[in-house]
């Protein structure tokens, strides 16, 4: 394929914007080359300045579960353009997207609305402080919950150590209240509230982790997550911005039966335009101001074009539950169907799959956290993108990183896709 317009742009905008992108992973760093700037997509597929057709399963990180432009979504959103695209005052649709979001997910009675997911995380964690009066807080390696300076930390020299800064610009200060767990690993969780006895606000974690991958919970550790918080007045977090109404009408709450006290979402809940929410009990939610003494706010949340693109996003996955059984089981075909051609071609592999979320990682070991996804061969991976891009197909710009699969892709697609990793994994891969 041909990038040479792709190429002029991204030099253009390598000397007004710093990387020539506004969100690092689109540079293309983890995989090498040149990004591909995208003019337009419907459905299935994206179509990059060069005229170059794509079978995408990225779908924006997530939130295209129709697929791309759909017309009741576009519809809806060029309705509510008309009508002034923002007032900073409320708005009726709030309260329709609101009510709608209660009835879909378990366990929460109200909803508030932010404009991304790491204002979502960011808020949840405050409220979770504000709620408990304490100021710790446990997150997992491998689990990315927005660059907030709470979330951008890494572990330290031992298991119950404080965790270090990975970003300049993040403070001592701020590191020393984030500690840093292994996922998939219940004692280690359990020692390190026990190190930090009444002093831990909250748990947050991505129920299925989607930022090394697609890396499912292991047995029953969301219910013993659960149960370290019951018996330690710790708050249970669910980062849900990527699982959030993807896996299931009320997300990985419903999907493993699961109560968590806050819920965070983004992506899906916008219908693609940005967005983000948290949510939780009343008893919770009561400590938020204007009513209570926890303050957040934001001049654009609840904007309506998102909430007329969520609306109706939302709306539809209600009122066609059968989209997910429809989308889980594409996804598993293509599961099946990268298995096979990876075997016959010889490759070490392992595919991990939950849902319409699926990631493929060249490496023999199993995929449970963040080490393991790092024994994948990245090299390889490079390789792999490069040569699936090269035969028409969008998958993600790094190791790390989820598969989503659109109700859009169709069988056809999904064979293609196989038949693509057939060809580029041959002779030598």
């Amino acid at each position: 394929m041909i990038y040479q317009r792709s190429s002029q742009l991204f030099a253009e905008a390598k000397k007004y914007i710093p990387g020539g992108v506004n969100s690092p992973v689109r540079a293309f760093n983890a995989v090498g080359g040149e990004p591909i700037f995208i003019k337009e997509a419907k459905g299935a597929y994206l179509y990059d300045e060069d005229g170059n057709q794509f079978i995408d399963y990225i779908n924006s990180w997530g939130p295209m579960i129709l697929g791309h432009a759909h017309p009741k979504v576009i519809d809806a959103l060029i309705e509510k353009a008309k009508k002034g695209t923002s007032f900073g005052t409320p708005t009726e649709i709030e309260t329709e997207i609101a009510k709608l979001a209660v009835k879909m997910v378990p366990n929460i009675d109200q909803i508030r609305m932010v404009n991304s997911g790491t204002e979502a995380c960011m808020s949840a964690v405050r409220l979770a402080r504000g709620y408990t009066k304490r100021d710790k807080i446990i997150k997992f390696a491998g689990c990315y919950h927005g660059h907030s300076d709470t979330f951008l930390i890494q572990a330290g020299s031992g298991a119950v150590t404080f965790g270090e800064p990975n970003s300049p610009g993040v403070t001592q200060g701020t590191a020393k209240d984030t500690l840093l767990a292994n996922y998939n690993d219940i004692e280690n969780v359990k020692q390190i509230v026990s190190e930090n006895q009444n002093e831990i606000a909250c748990i947050i974690l991505e129920p299925v982790a989607g930022n090394m991958g697609c890396i499912p919970p292991k047995g029953d550790f969301l219910q013993q997550l659960r149960q370290v918080c019951d018996e330690n007045g710790i708050l249970l977090i669910f980062d849900e911005v990527m699982t959030g109404f993807r896996l299931a009408q009320g997300g990985a709450q419903e999907l493993f039966e699961i109560k968590a006290d806050i819920m965070t979402f983004g992506k899906v809940i916008g219908g693609g335009l940005p967005v983000g929410a948290f949510a939780a009990r009343q008893e919770i939610m009561d400590h938020l101001a204007p009513l209570g003494s926890v303050y957040q706010a934001g001049t654009l949340s609840g904007n309506p074009l998102a909430m007329a693109a969520g609306l109706k996003m939302l709306q539809e996955l209600h009122q066609q539950p059968e989209i997910y059984q429809s989308i889980n089981e594409k996804t598993a075909y293509l599961r099946e169907g990268l298995q096979k051609v990876l075997t016959e071609n010889e490759v070490t592999f392992t595919i991990n799959q939950i849902g319409s979320m699926i990631s493929v990682h060249f490496s023999d070991q199993e995929m449970k956290d963040f080490e393991s996804a790092k024994s994948g061969n990245n090299e390889r991976f490079k390789k792999f993108f490069h040569g699936m891009l090269k035969e028409g197909v969008y998958i993600a710009p790094s190791a790390f990183e989820t598969w989503f699969i659109s109700e859009a892709v169709s069988y056809g697609d999904l064979d293609f896709t196989i038949e693509a990793a057939r060809k580029v994994t041959a002779d030598g891969f």
